[in-house]
């Protein structure tokens, strides 16, 4: 069954790639969470309450509210790098299990417990923060490489979540573009972002950023 293992904020800490402020990258399990849609875009920090967002011109707003990363994949990633590591290590507010998150379409609509609806936003975009977080040289590339990165969501109807909580999806988007293909298109393949640009499925931003990319080619 498809369902949270983990619910997960951030222990605010030094930026480790020099910034001069506090990331919220490192998170830790607690009991529940209590999630909200962010007034805005970035700046209006993140949907979890008293979680933490450093990085404001790139993480929090709406769009970016809750981030969702699954067991299964830091699993592989544990056997890849040798080395254990806990749910909320990359920078997850929920960590899932029976889910293939990244097969999800863009703005599929996932119910959460008995109250919060989550809606598939955009994909996650790996920093030198990330890098820096896991102490992994070249990083960024391996983790793009694999193209998995989780998603992020938009919160459509706000509550309260807590470890265990099934995970049921609500309707179906009208297209096919799904998070692996929005981020390999995010990652520069140009065939992907015509893709996701034909479906017009991203927020106006992201799809107008794709689009200005695609005509410079």
């Amino acid at each position: 069954m498809a369902r949270v293992r983990s619910t997960n904020v951030a222990v605010p800490k030094p930026e480790p790639a020099g910034q001069q402020y506090l990331t919220g990258i490192d998170k830790r399990p607690v009991p529940h969470l209590a999630v909200f849609a962010p007034a805005g875009g970035y700046g209006h920090g993140s949907g979890v309450d008293g979680d933490h967002v450093g990085d404001s011109a790139h993480h929090g707003g709406r769009e970016k509210a809750v981030y969702l990363f699954a067991r299964e994949e830091l699993d592989f990633w544990e056997r890849d790098l040798g080395r254990t590591l806990a749910d909320g290590t990359f920078g997850e507010n929920l960590t899932t299990e029976g889910i293939d998150l990244e097969r999800l379409r863009l703005n599929q609509r996932l119910r959460v417990g008995e109250q919060v609806v989550l809606e598939v936003s955009v994909p996650r975009s790996p920093c030198r923060t990330f890098q820096e977080h896991l102490g992994v040289g070249g990083w960024v590339k391996r983790f793009a490489a694999h193209g998995r990165c989780g998603i992020y969501t938009r919160v459509v109807m706000p509550g309260t979540i807590a470890a265990g909580d099934p995970i049921e999806l609500v309707g179906t988007p009208g297209h096919d573009i799904d998070m692996i293909t929005a981020f390999a298109s995010a990652m520069g393949d140009n065939d992907a972002a015509a893709r996701v640009v034909a479906a017009e499925c991203l927020p106006a931003m992201y799809h107008e950023r794709l689009v200005r990319r695609l005509a410079a080619r």
